[in-house]
């Protein structure tokens, strides 16, 4: 008989995580982190981040370094979007295409110069994604994993970089969508702030060492205070980016969900200039067509809509499932998305979600469901 080895779970923290428990936060393991999923309660931390300002901790987030000569080769090889199209200060949205069809994990590209490029994975696939990075470095790319070094607040709603304003002499409120800066940041050096997040509220996320996490995490709620800023929790992280249509890895996409399937054409870009993992399976997809796409769909009877439900046609015969749902806090209604046949993906389509034994009627709608 083989020796077997039991090797304990180690829960990994944040340099927020006593923080969170100090402001009360209902603590859950997420991704291998202890993570707050929620502070006050789900509803009212939503409409913070909708109408205000709301900080999350996503510090479990990965990064990665890519640097040197064939660091630009390297991103665009494993990554389905055009980095070439990247200057400094500009972040990509993309993913990484597996050599199945499927998707390996969906992640942001920031480009620092033409030899550095920073790469910002899901918390959960750290691991996977760090391991198939490495497999696919042919062309010699440094690459380094920074993720247990750096810990990221995503500050995010209407008056999020008012707020955060007061804690750096460079101008930051008229920042485009998805560009950053390195900044001087509550006395801290070299913060990368980005116009990015996860929920449609405009915002921020701010990159920094560990060890700067407490003064930072001051500064922010001090400078927010005015405004009525709020520690956010995973629960309403998702509804947020549900409510905008936003795929979650895991849920919406996978290792067997094509960039194509999940309506993520728009970054995988077929450009003569640019070769990537899978390309040719993938641009087969786009010219032929796919069996099933991903839609968003409101619930017209009551019932709240979770992820595995089968979606039904009229006749009661299982099309897909669902991948996210949830009952949207903006919008008053149920709302989802899933997987199902092209042919019915048009708007306006009458679709029924299996509930408790019930066939309940919802109808296909166009992303995202929060239009404000």
């Amino acid at each position: 008989m083989p020796d077997i080895i039991n090797k304990s779970f180690i829960m990994k923290h944040t340099a927020f995580s006593a923080l969170h428990e100090a402001f009360g936060a209902k603590m859950v393991e997420f991704a291998g982190f202890w993570m707050p999923v929620q502070y006050e309660g789900l509803m009212a931390e939503h409409e913070t981040v909708r109408k205000a300002i709301g900080v999350f901790d996503v510090s479990h987030m990965g990064e990665f370094w890519v640097k040197g000569p064939k660091a630009l080769e390297f991103v665009q090889w494993v990554t389905s979007n055009d980095a070439s199209k990247l200057t400094d200060g500009k972040v990509q949205y993309s993913c990484f295409p597996n050599d199945k069809g499927g998707i390996v994990d969906d992640l942001l590209v920031y480009r620092i110069n033409a030899e550095t490029y920073l790469l910002v994975v899901n918390a959960a696939n750290i691991d996977k994604d760090w391991a198939w990075v490495n497999s696919q470095n042919k062309m010699g790319a440094t690459l380094y994993n920074a993720s247990d070094e750096i810990s990221q607040l995503a500050i995010q709603g209407p008056l999020a970089l008012k707020a955060m304003q007061k804690l750096t002499n460079t101008t930051i409120t008229d920042m485009e969508y998805y560009t950053f800066k390195k900044v001087d940041f509550a006395g801290v050096k070299d913060v990368i702030l980005s116009t990015t997040g996860y929920t449609g509220a405009g915002g921020c996320e701010i990159y920094f060492a560990n060890e700067d996490a407490p003064k930072i995490w001051k500064a922010v709620y001090d400078a927010g205070a005015e405004y009525g800023i709020k520690p956010i929790g995973l629960g309403a992280r998702d509804t947020l980016r549900l409510e905008m249509g936003f795929c979650l890895y895991g849920n919406d996409i996978n290792d067997t969900t094509s960039p194509i399937e999940a309506g993520l054409g728009w970054i995988t870009k077929f450009t003569d200039s640019k070769d990537f993992i899978n390309k040719a399976a993938l641009l087969k997809q786009k010219n032929e067509g796919v069996s099933k796409r991903l839609v968003g769909f409101e619930m017209i009877d009551k019932g709240i809509p979770r992820q595995h439900y089968p979606i039904l046609d009229a006749e009661g015969k299982v099309i897909g499932e669902v991948t996210s749902g949830t009952q949207s806090p903006s919008l008053k209604i149920a709302i989802g998305m899933g997987y199902v046949p092209v042919a019915m993906t048009k708007e306006g389509t009458e679709i029924y979600i299996g509930i408790r034994d019930k066939a309940l009627k919802a109808k296909v709608v166009k992303l995202p469901f929060h239009k404000g």
